[in-house]
């Protein structure tokens, strides 16, 4: 197992997780900011278990814990990459063009 120093988050990524929590904070206020400091903990996660999840699209892909969501990421030397963090609900289609 490659042992990861960080975990980087581009912006691409956060304005995914910021999509992520206004749409749960319109359902019932609350919502949102539970989303945000859930996702927050799985990326933090991947400081142990970078590289231990499956491919598709050419980058490592993570579901999250408690939403229907896949934090996507990619490893570059000692460092994970957070590319995007997309809700598992969308088109195949849209996913994989949102992603190259």
């Amino acid at each position: 197992m490659i042992k990861i120093k960080d975990v980087l988050v581009i912006k691409e990524a956060v304005d995914d997780l910021n999509d992520g929590r206004i749409f749960y904070e319109r359902k019932e206020a609350g919502i949102g900011n539970y989303f945000w400091d859930s996702l927050i903990a799985d990326f933090e996660s991947l400081v142990i278990y970078a590289g231990t999840h499956k491919k598709n699209h050419g980058l490592f892909q993570m579901p999250a814990r408690r939403f229907p969501y896949i934090i996507y990421y990619n490893m570059i030397e000692e460092f994970a990459y957070i590319i995007a963090v997309l809700p598992m609900r969308r088109d195949p289609a849209w996913i994989k063009k949102r992603l190259k």
